[in-house]
């Protein structure tokens, strides 16, 4: 299989005094229509509110005697001067035009300038370029009023740019039927195939079929997301009992034959080509393979087993290589999050474990379009009191105990590092990343309104961290909890979307044992009285209590994320 993505975000996390760049590719597969246009715009030095920026234009089309470019900006950005053109802002939007001894510009000819900007926030590289009303970077050149594919052709960079999301009715109407949930119940949520029968329904549920013809009814005349959770892997989750699956360790042909052909058979039907489907593929199954395995203290009998059989790095590359070959089918890797993969030991370590099955049962790393990070997880969006970088009395941020040598604070800063990893590993460059906000605002009343005091790291750290579990490791139905940052696209440089594709209200497992016929065991992280494991550093669970089993509606812990939600309800 070869795709040819067709335009690329951001390379790099804008961090303050890193460089960011949005480049463009030119396609590779014959009968693909020229890119028109290309755009490198780099930002070349940043501090904590200026930058500077460097912009190529490369034009592929007739020859121009003079030129415009106009790009619009996600954040609060403000150009202050330039050079090599003439520039002009109107709210977010900026014209560049050339100056009168640079209007010339061949088929197949460059030109440069330049600019200083300020800027408040985040610095996001713009997403979209026109080239005298025509969008560079994207294959035929589709013009910004008018989106590449319209249905069934190439694949657009970012699926969710310029797109509505699928709202799951079945979701909504359990949101909608508690007290305040209509405030939230019209949000886009994840559907989870979490097992071979969710394909055609489950007690009298809908199947997959009938929510893709519900997202055509939602879709109109405009692009629509559905998000899917492709999440059935043998011996899955082998490190947490509340989430096994009903595939033993070895079960991998009836995984690939029972379960994935089905779903790509479905996705691949031409009644469903307008739709815009995003795959979470398998979460928490690889970077398992990576910290839960001997010889680590953290290891656990089935995840060793899982290493030893090869069958997750199977099941996943099967299922990238089977659900990719569609073009409007988008995948995204979880790539957990960084209280568990922002580790050194961890971190480039998952980058390869997720390119190992990227390459195997017949896909490429094309199959992939990018990471999702924090699903159904609790991680902060952004620790805004305090960095990595910071210190007190002499010791780093990193040396507290609830740091404790990461080397991120947060998902934000996680995610676009864990992009670039994936770059300079061989995923293409215009892979983009997901992060699950769907309960991670921790609002309220706990949450600090300013850094903590500088007394020792730990009272700094823990006065004001806006994670407010008892450990980074608690993953279980956490008590304090809110709702985060609402589904958005484009939030970031290198971020696709922030998304909810844990549905909130939706249990992460039971708190007691419960007798079921779905294959998910009890899991102590569940129990609001367990003291911890090696995973947690032996803490307490920080659980609700009364949960039922996972997936199973959990109204308490509904009621407990919209009364935390931030930003608030």
């Amino acid at each position: 299989m070869s795709r040819t993505r067709t335009a690329l975000l951001a390379a790099l996390a804008l961090v303050a005094g890193a460089s960011g760049t949005a480049l463009a590719v030119t396609p590779g597969d014959a009968g693909i229509a020229a890119v028109p246009c290309t755009v490198d715009y780099k930002v070349q030095n940043q501090w904590d509110t200026g930058f500077t920026a460097a912009v190529t234009i490369t034009n592929n089309s007739t020859a121009k005697s003079s030129w415009s470019l106009k790009w619009a900006y996600a954040g609060n950005q403000k150009v202050t001067s330039g050079w090599n053109a003439k520039i002009s802002q109107s709210g977010t939007a900026v014209t560049a035009a050339n100056e009168t001894y640079n209007g010339s510009l061949a088929t197949g000819g460059s030109v440069s300038f330049g600019f200083q900007g300020t800027y408040s926030g985040t610095n996001a590289v713009p997403a979209t370029f026109t080239l005298d009303g025509v969008t560079c970077n994207v294959d035929g050149g589709t013009g910004p009023t008018d989106p590449p594919d319209p249905g069934g052709g190439t694949k657009v960079d970012n699926p969710y740019a310029g797109a509505k999301v699928y709202v799951n009715p079945e979701w909504s109407a359990k949101a909608a039927a508690e007290p305040g949930g209509s405030r939230i119940s019209n949000q886009p949520t994840g559907v989870w195939l979490d097992r071979i029968a969710a394909i055609n329904g489950v007690n009298g549920g809908m199947g997959l079929r009938a929510h893709l013809d519900k997202a055509l009814e939602q879709k109109g005349s405009g692009e629509l997301v559905v998000q899917l959770v492709i999440y059935d892997l043998p011996g899955r989750d082998c490190a947490a009992l509340a989430s096994n699956g009903e595939l033993g360790p070895t079960e991998i042909d009836k995984y690939k034959t029972q379960y994935i052909d089905p779903i790509a058979a479905i996705l691949a039907d031409p009644k469903y080509a307008s739709l815009r489907i995003v795959n979470t593929i398998e979460i928490d199954s690889l970077p398992n393979l990576v910290t839960n395995v001997s010889p680590r203290a953290t290891a656990t009998a089935n995840c060793d087993t899982m290493k030893a059989n090869g069958n997750y790095i199977k099941g996943v590359g099967y299922a990238l290589n089977k659900l990719g070959d569609a073009p409007n089918v988008y995948n995204y890797v979880d790539a957990g999050h960084h209280g568990w993969i922002g580790w050194d030991d961890n971190f480039s370590a998952t980058v390869q474990t997720i390119k190992q099955a990227a390459t195997a049962e017949g896909a490429t790393v094309n199959d992939v379009q990018g990471f999702i990070t924090n699903t159904a997880n609790y991680s902060a969006l952004k620790e805004q009191y305090f960095t990595i970088n910071d210190s007190v009395g002499g010791k780093s941020v990193r040396e507290s105990k609830w740091v404790d040598w990461n080397r991120y604070t947060d998902e934000l800063s996680f995610a676009q590092a864990f992009r670039q990893e994936a770059v300079n590993q061989g995923f293409p460059s215009g892979v983009g990343m997901l992060i699950d906000t769907s309960r991670n605002g921790w609002g309220g009343s706990a949450r600090p309104t300013g850094p903590g005091a500088t007394t020792d790291v730990d009272t700094y750290v823990n006065g004001g961290r806006i994670d407010r579990r008892i450990h980074v490791g608690n993953w279980c139905n956490q008590a304090g909890a809110g709702l985060g940052e609402r589904p958005k696209a484009a939030p970031a440089a290198g971020i696709d979307a922030y998304v909810w594709i844990k549905p909130p209200g939706e249990s992460d497992g039971s708190s007691s044992a419960i007798a079921n016929d779905e294959g998910k065991g009890f899991d102590r992280m569940c129990d609001p009285t367990y003291t911890g494991n090696p995973r947690n550093n032996n803490n307490m669970s920080g659980a609700l209590p009364n949960a039922p089993l996972s997936g199973h509606w959990f109204s308490a812990q509904f009621q407990e994320l919209m009364k935390n939600a931030y930003p608030a309800l």
